[in-house]
């Protein structure tokens, strides 16, 4: 079953109509929209990333019979070459934060990865995207120092709070995982806006109609 998570990029898009559970895990109890596909959106209660409790969101997932996601991110370039308003499908990925794990009590060791083959259906449907890049979290809820940002470009193309995380427990799930990334600005210092989260989501609210469309077009071709 296809699995869709969703985030600031889907806040003024037009969701489908399913139904709402509570999902029990043993890492806490998550809200799941359920029917023919299984969406969940990452901030819920208002979270801010770096409270998401990613471990209870992905096992909930899991749980729910998803076997592969497809994870809408809202994220900032890196790259003056990448503009805001690009979609990019990223095939790697580079933490400089704590990556959550459900292996609290036994020594494991997965390797963590995005799927190849589902970035490559994903490109097929979203052909717009750029199929390739590197994807940077950082912690947050901060927005990243001009210094940083300077930094992380020598190692990534977008940055972003969320992917990362929910990839690598998607891993350790058993779950396929691939990423949309829409690039919602520049990152600190790349602009010539001073970068605020009423900026990021001014962004998101300017192009929910095409994500809407693309949420869609993932549904019926993915699902």
């Amino acid at each position: 079953m296809l699995g869709i998570i969703g985030g600031t990029s889907l806040l003024f898009s037009t969701l489908p109509e399913l139904k709402k559970d509570d999902v029990a895990t043993p890492f806490g109890s998550t809200e799941l929209l359920c029917g023919d596909i299984v969406m969940l959106m990452r901030h819920q209660h208002g979270l801010p990333p770096h409270r998401i409790n990613y471990r209870a969101n992905l096992a909930a997932m899991a749980i729910a019979g998803v076997d592969r996601i497809v994870a809408f991110g809202s994220t900032g370039s890196l790259k003056k070459e990448i503009p805001p308003g690009t979609l990019m499908i990223p095939t790697d990925y580079v933490s400089v934060t704590d990556i959550p794990s459900i292996h609290d009590n036994a020594i494991e060791h997965v390797r963590p990865e995005l799927s190849q083959a589902l970035a490559r259906k994903l490109a097929s449907v979203v052909p717009q995207a750029r199929l390739g890049g590197i994807y940077v979290q950082t912690r947050g809820p901060r927005i990243e120092t001009v210094a940083e940002v300077a930094a992380l470009s020598q190692i990534a193309d977008v940055v972003g709070m969320t992917v990362a995380s929910e990839a690598t427990l998607a891993c350790e799930l058993g779950m396929e995982f691939a990423a949309l990334c829409t690039i919602d600005n520049y990152a600190n210092g790349l602009g010539t806006d001073v970068l605020t989260f009423d900026h990021i989501l001014s962004t998101s609210k300017a192009y929910s109609q095409r994500t809407g469309e693309i949420l869609g077009a993932i549904i019926k071709q993915m699902g």
